[in-house]
């Protein structure tokens, strides 16, 4: 097997990040990175195997931007920290941070940002049963808030709402026009979050239910599976 480089990786990876924040998911490349660095994309394949493995370790690089809490807070306190460094991250870099919720979360930072989550869950004295299932609760909402924010995929479902309500009667869409006072006006994506966040992390707080037995399957988003 090849032995990969080390020495030069993280100024790779930075590269790569770069470029993407720059020009977008779809024009990363190893040539491209390669073309940035001002080396050619050979010379990339002693310290990454591929596109593949480049993307892995860009994703990693998001998870070590993200603000540590003050392990000195109260776990709550801590949880919310996390979700809205998550939110602030997603905010500086939208065109790579779709990243981290299509990867694999199996690198060294996302087991231990997992386990700070677990430890500010334990310190909120949720359940220790109960603590796995809560955490994927909550890092499936914060990821897939930011994800939805940063993509467009709120903007797009809100925009001119009455006029393809209006394609379709009451009849068709009952709960569409029952609702379409509320459903019509611009949404405050800050303060719906934090509506959010606070229901997730009240949730959290009177958990009673014990852990889902191991056999069944749970495809939701988790950093740590």
């Amino acid at each position: 097997m090849r032995k990969i480089k080390t020495t030069r990786r993280a100024e790779i990876v930075d590269a790569a990040l770069a470029l993407a924040a720059d020009r977008g998911l779809e024009a990363l490349s190893m040539r491209a990175v390669a073309a940035s660095m001002g080396v050619t994309p050979m010379a990339l394949y002693g310290y990454y195997r591929g596109k593949d493995d480049l993307l892995d370790a860009v994703a990693t690089r998001l998870l070590t931007l993200l603000p540590e809490p003050d392990p000195g807070l109260p776990g709550l306190d801590r949880l919310r920290a996390f979700a809205h460094g998550v939110r602030g991250l997603a905010g500086e870099y939208p065109a790579v941070f779709t990243l981290l919720f299509t990867r694999p979360a199996s690198s060294g930072e996302a087991v231990r940002l997992a386990d700070r989550l677990y430890q500010a869950l334990l310190d909120a004295e949720v359940p220790e049963a109960a603590a796995a299932r809560l955490e994927r609760l909550l890092t499936t909402f914060v990821f897939g808030f930011a994800v939805s924010e940063v993509s467009g995929r709120f903007d797009g479902g809100t925009r001119n709402m009455w006029a393809r309500r209006g394609q379709l009667g009451p009849g068709e869409l009952p709960a569409h026009h029952r609702l379409g006072r509320l459903l019509d006006p611009p949404v405050d994506w800050a303060a719906e979050f934090e509506a959010d966040l606070d229901d997730v992390l009240h949730a959290v707080t009177t958990a009673t239910h014990p852990a889902i037995p191991t056999q069944v399957v749970d495809d939701s988003w988790s950093l740590g599976d």
